[in-house]
């Protein structure tokens, strides 16, 4: 198990400063997700802890020991990519021993490591196929066996799904989460933009902005209490309704924030906003509404099952007081 820990840690290309001081503790066997808009720097973040980039200053640390001049193969570390980079002229079990056979293990040892590696991931029958014979998704397992083998101390997955469509993404994550549960004396870290991913993977998520870590904590941490208006409205899909000026200073806010499933749709009248039904979407077992009620944009509004309103309609809305997210003049909470 294996403690990760860096310290003031800069990354600059050039004149463009990318991470600009990213200070962050990853505990042992932690599934920790990054995750941040473009250009944040997050793959760039990954980069710097598998050393395929040198960092400009600070310190990187596993467990104790600074990692900084090691390179790659020193520190234990596997990497998964979303592109697979598997070699096309290799058999799949070719493939997962590849690494192995590099580092002079025996081939009972190889056999051994492979063929658990292609149980765990459920991939033994592909052992003797092409990359090309198999479906996105499980060449994607196919890199992610790959990784296993070399017994890490560390995985990185950079945006591993982002190639899969999307019943592959939804089968893949389920696969990575088991991966997860077995393995959780290994420490992970795994990059993505998607945040039902985030949601679902992480034990604890950290959202860079900028190239600096803007909060750092479980996901309902950070979706219950947000510490900025930029994470408040970052995590969560549909994304946190905004609302300022007369919206807002009700509720002596200079930003209400309020999640589309914390607005009710009051009949005959009541609630506090009202406004035109621009459009809906049915999802089966949601529905959203998109509702314009004179702010800046237009107010989501999430209900269980079917919705009964309809584009033109007229309808009221309440918030629900203890759901409720206020925000000050510079995109800081307001808690009392």
């Amino acid at each position: 198990m294996t403690v990760l820990t860096l310290k003031d840690v800069t990354k600059s290309f050039g004149p463009v400063h990318v991470i600009k001081g990213v200070n962050l503790q990853i505990r042992h066997g932690e599934f920790m997700v990054f995750v941040g808009p473009s250009g944040c720097g997050k793959s760039t973040l990954l980069r710097l802890i598998a050393g395929l980039e040198d960092i400009t200053s600070g310190t990187l640390s596993f467990d104790s020991e600074v990692v900084n001049s090691l390179v790659p193969s020193q520190r234990g570390i596997a990497m998964v990519f979303q592109s697979y980079a598997l070699y096309p002229h290799m058999t799949v079990y070719e493939n997962m021993a590849f690494g192995l056979k590099l580092n002079g293990r025996s081939p009972e040892e190889v056999k051994q490591s492979v063929e658990k590696a292609a149980d765990l991931l459920q991939i033994r029958q592909y052992l003797d196929r092409l990359p090309k014979q198999l479906s996105g998704g499980q060449r994607q397992r196919v890199a992610i066996g790959r990784a296993i083998v070399r017994d890490p101390k560390v995985f990185l997955f950079d945006e591993p799904l982002s190639n899969l469509d999307a019943a592959l993404r939804v089968a893949t994550r389920l696969e990575i989460a088991k991966l997860h549960h077995s393995m959780n004396k290994v420490t992970m870290i795994y990059v993505t933009h998607d945040q039902v991913e985030a949601m679902t993977l992480a034990d604890r998520i950290c959202v860079l902005r900028d190239g600096l870590v803007e909060q750092v904590g479980t996901p309902m941490e950070l979706y219950e209490t947000p510490n900025s208006i930029f994470v408040a409205g970052f995590i969560g899909s549909p994304k946190m309704n905004f609302l300022d000026g007369k919206f807002a200073a009700p509720y002596g806010a200079a930003t209400l924030g309020v999640r589309p499933e914390h607005i009710e749709i009051k009949a005959n009248g009541g609630g506090v906003w009202s406004g035109s039904v621009i459009h809906t979407e049915i999802l089966g077992s949601d529905s959203f509404s998109f509702v314009d009620v004179g702010a800046k944009e237009p107010v989501i509004v999430r209900e269980n099952g079917k919705t009964a309103s309809t584009p033109g309609q007229t309808i009221h809305l309440s918030p629900m007081n203890d759901h409720l997210h206020r925000f000050d003049a510079a995109g800081a909470p307001i808690r009392h």
